[in-house]
């Protein structure tokens, strides 16, 4: 699979994943920041659910609830 079958939104998230969540992964609210979002509930809430739809599709792992991080691809 490509990023680029990820829609824009969906693909900065991953990009801030891949670059500043590391193993420990990140938050919501951290994720929020770094996009350059307010931190307010909607926003968040709005993460949140993009966050759990790359976990469903295979591009991103919940560590624990509520914390991301995005699925290291292994060289081919």
């Amino acid at each position: 699979m490509a990023e680029t079958a990820l829609a824009p939104d969906y693909q900065r998230i991953l990009s801030v994943l891949e670059s500043e969540a590391g193993r420990e992964g990140m938050r919501c609210q951290q994720l929020a920041v770094a996009l350059g979002l307010e931190a307010v509930p909607a926003k968040v809430e709005g993460l949140r659910s993009k966050a759990k739809r790359l976990v469903e599709r295979g591009w991103a792992l919940q560590v624990r609830p509520g914390v991301f991080t995005a699925l290291a691809v292994p060289a081919v």
